[in-house]
């Protein structure tokens, strides 16, 4: 009786992983992502009964807004558990789920560049001074300077560079804005020629990392 027992279980349980099987072969892309949603384990059943090929990417988000890709804006805006997609690159068609997400130092920053390949050290030197002078005796703002004068791409945002993730920043400005305080405007010479800067906020913590699975169509 006990080896009839036996027999019924691995017959129920073949019947059972081979009904899974068939059923995964039928999924269409909603229930696709239903089921890797309700799973507490998606990769293994990615791999196990979907029969997907996946990948796990670590994503680093640098900004919280201006995102450089579908990746990144994804990694801070997407919802843990919640599957994406699908999407296409490079010829292969995926969807993606958000497994887990951790923090990061995020600093506010506005900034006025002068590129020194183009000016002398001497003449960027003092613009610089007379920028900062215009801005503290409060003749004009950093805002209009920052349109006037900057020479990168901050120019048409007022100087506003966004929310910056710590490691993003050149060491030495990092250094910098970490220990400034608020709205407090400076200037720093790096390789690249004279910034002249303002933490716009107190730092805060925002979303820094995502850990995403893509599961290949």
């Amino acid at each position: 009786m006990a080896s009839l027992g036996v027999k019924r279980f691995f017959l129920s349980l073949t019947i059972s992983v081979m009904g899974l099987f068939c059923f995964s072969q039928k999924m269409t892309l909603t229930q696709m992502k239903i089921e890797l949603e309700k799973s507490p384990n998606s990769p293994l059943y990615a791999k196990q009964v979907l029969k997907k090929r996946f990948k796990i990417d670590t994503i680093v988000v640098t900004r919280t807004s201006l995102f450089h890709s579908m990746a990144d804006s994804l990694a801070y805006h997407g919802k843990i558990k919640k599957v994406y997609g699908p999407f296409e690159q490079n010829g292969e068609h995926f969807l993606v789920q958000i497994l887990a997400k951790s923090p990061n130092l995020y600093y506010k920053v506005s900034q006025i560049f002068i590129d020194t390949s183009l000016f002398t050290r001497k003449f960027a030197d003092s613009i610089g001074d007379m920028i900062i002078r215009k801005i503290k005796d409060g003749s004009t703002s950093f805002e209009q300077m920052a349109r006037t004068y900057s020479m990168g791409g901050e120019s048409a945002t007022g100087g506003d560079i966004g929310w910056i993730a710590r490691g993003v920043l050149m060491p030495e400005i990092e250094k910098q804005i970490a220990k400034r305080k608020k709205d407090e405007v400076f200037k720093i010479w790096t390789s690249n020629g004279l910034h002249i800067l303002k933490r716009t906020a107190e730092p805060k913590q925002d979303t820094g990392f995502a850990l995403m699975l893509r599961v290949f169509l």
